[in-house]
């Protein structure tokens, strides 16, 4: 198909149009990090529920993300991502009117829907409709837009949650997404690739989101069944041989949805192994120093949404940079040095203990978020050039598909898996205190069903006096310290994603501008 310039009427309509989509959907993700001890107060929300509110949503675009760039490949790029945008809002409008915990994860489902078909859209439209020798500076552009725009969730999230407003971060998709509806009807014109073939795999969709919603389901279960119950091990195993049905199916038809050949190329291999490590840590962490300050360290919500602004800052003015120098010089020495970076940012954070309040920010949290934020800054452009640089572009879809999926999957996991460590680490703790405590049988344990809500664990009515403020203390410093463990694997995974890059990433396979 014909490709326009990025300076162009077109180029720009087509840029502002991914880059409103895009943004919709992962400020809704940043902002409801930091709404989340709102949301729990206002729906009486248990741990567990939180972490379904978050998973619902993830699960889906986990699930289907791989469909919605394939659909895209072949019935018109536009088309499926207009539709995608269309069911996103609707999702996001049922989700500021929901009555309930119940409802408003079924509503997350339908916005997670929308997102499979939307998300991968945007980078894939970028990709086939912009001039190949603007394309590095296209996707730089959206890589940093769309970043910075999803930094500053966690403060439009902490103000309209301090408001009493936290609906409304479903809400405000509504009209940004209308408007990307109008750009891409009036002003966007069709994309596909002719040459690809028409059908649809269904059954490797089919087993992909089975596969991946058995896997959460059994991880979420664990905390409050144990590793041992059959809910917990008859999920994870069928999950896993479902996903292993998944590669068969993909290897062996005619219209595979993942076309297992894009990974003979070692660096897609390695940008997408990377991408599932660096984010996996990335959502575990934001996660869990948003519940912390807010549930423990006494920040308002609005206040925690703004200590993430040195982030935005470093997005605003390192990240298109590392997007031309990665042009230039190629994306491998930046993808080893940003993710190691942001590794030592979550390591550096993962030893703060009890705090002020703001007071203690700059010495607490300030120095952990700069050093993470440099580091996502040099990673972010530079490892979606090489996920778009390194297949050929009628892949290109495909190809967003499987790296937005990735993403996604590590969020999922990371959420489940550090929900269900956070409760046992918490619940440790907790035990070694109540045992020095003069406390019944009965009260002990009811003291430890609070350890599912973590931060947000309340003292049983009936215990009063210095009981009451000792078990108080027990929640405060149990939660720190399974934050604390947390972080340190969180850690862990950005510097796992950085060794990927050693192992894998090479410049002479990512096309140049």
């Amino acid at each position: 198909m014909a490709t326009v310039s990025l300076s162009s009427p077109a180029g720009k309509w087509i840029m502002v149009s991914a880059i409103l989509a895009s943004a919709m959907a992962f400020i809704d993700g940043t902002a409801l990090n930091v709404v989340l001890p709102a949301l729990q107060q206002s729906l009486n929300a248990k741990g567990a529920d939180l972490f379904w509110i978050l998973n619902a949503y993830l699960l889906m675009l986990a699930s289907l993300i791989l469909i919605g760039g394939s659909l895209g490949d072949k019935l018109g790029r536009k088309k499926i991502f207009t539709a995608g945008i269309f069911i996103f809002i609707a999702g996001s409008a049922l989700c500021g009117l929901s009555p309930g915990v119940f409802y408003l994860i079924i509503f997350r489902i339908i916005q997670g829907i929308g997102g499979a078909l939307m998300i991968p859209g945007s980078l894939s439209l970028i990709s086939s409709s912009i001039d190949v020798k603007e394309r590095g500076k296209a996707i730089g552009t959206w890589s940093a837009i769309t970043t910075v725009v999803t930094m500053g969730g966690p403060v439009l999230g902490g103000a309209l949650a301090d408001a009493g407003l936290w609906r409304y971060i479903f809400f405000i998709n509504v009209p940004i997404g209308i408007a990307a509806l109008l750009i891409l009807w009036r002003k966007v014109a069709e994309s596909r690739d002719d040459g690809a073939d028409q059908s649809i795999d269904f059954p490797g969709a089919i087993s992909i989101a089975l596969g991946l919603a058995l896997l959460t389901f059994g991880f979420l279960r664990m905390p409050a069944v144990g590793l041992n119950n059959w809910q917990v091990y008859g999920s994870l195993a069928a999950g896993l041989l479902l996903l292993a049905a998944f590669i068969y199916i993909e290897r062996t038809s005619k219209h595979p949805m993942m076309p297992l050949s894009l990974f003979n190329n070692q660096t897609f291999s390695g940008i997408n192994l990377l991408t599932f490590f660096l984010y996996a840590g990335l959502g575990g962490g934001m996660l869990f120093m948003s519940l912390n300050m807010v549930q423990v360290q006494g920040y308002s919500q609005l206040q925690s949404g703004l200590t993430f602004l040195p982030f935005t800052v470093l997005m605003i003015s390192i990240a298109r940079y590392a997007g031309s120098i990665a042009d230039k010089k190629g994306p491998r020495l930046l993808l080893i040095i940003g993710p190691a970076l942001a590794g030592v940012g979550l390591l550096i954070l993962s030893f703060i203990k009890q705090t002020a309040g703001p007071a203690d920010y700059w010495t607490s949290f300030f120095p952990g978020v700069l050093v993470f934020g440099f580091g996502m800054s040099l990673t972010v452009a530079p490892l979606t050039a090489t996920v778009m640089g390194s297949v050929s572009d009628h892949f290109s879809g495909t190809a967003s598909g499987i790296n937005n999926a990735m993403t996604r999957i590590a969020n999922v996991f990371a959420n489940a898996i550090f929900g269900a460590l956070a409760v046992l680490f918490f619940s440790g703790a907790m035990q070694g205190d109540l045992k020095k405590m003069p406390l019944s049988e009965k009260n002990k344990k009811a003291v430890t069903e609070q350890a599912a809500n973590l931060g947000n664990a309340k003292v049983p009515d009936g215990i009063n006096g210095p009981d009451r403020k000792a078990i108080e203390t027990a929640y405060h410093n149990s939660f720190i310290l399974a934050y604390s463990n947390i972080m340190r694997i969180c850690a862990g995974l950005a510097f796992l994603g950085a060794s990927m890059s050693v192992a894998f990433i090479r410049n002479s396979a990512v096309k140049k501008e």
